[in-house]
């Protein structure tokens, strides 16, 4: 079983910048896809990232040209980089490897 545990939820302004960090346990690591979700209130949950093991990316339209998922397969992480943030992005951000794993989400509010 895949441990997961985010990191770097904050309050940030519009137009702010996070980067939100997933430590993962286990060694099946590198060989699996990572993704990152999130859920606003009262909404689904949604895909926002996933990056292959070789480092190929994935965006939902959203998200295009703010944010960058990337991934240190030697550190067992995965990073997502998000700027200009908007309220609209306001969310709890989960990490998961795209199979069973979760972790428990780390919260995100902009707001001025």
């Amino acid at each position: 079983q895949v441990q997961l545990v985010e990191s770097g939820g904050d309050l940030v302004q519009p137009g702010g910048s996070l980067r939100l960090s997933c430590a993962a346990s286990g060694s099946s690591f590198s060989i699996n896809r990572m993704g990152w979700y999130r859920q606003a209130p009262g909404k689904q949950r949604e895909l926002v990232a996933v990056i292959a093991s070789g480092g190929i990316t994935n965006y939902a339209d959203s998200v295009k040209g703010r944010f960058t998922i990337s991934r240190d397969n030697a550190k067992n992480m995965v990073y997502l980089q998000m700027n200009s943030l908007k309220p609209e992005d306001t969310a709890v951000y989960y990490c998961t490897n795209m199979l069973t794993s979760w972790g428990r989400g780390t919260q995100v509010t902009v707001s001025s």
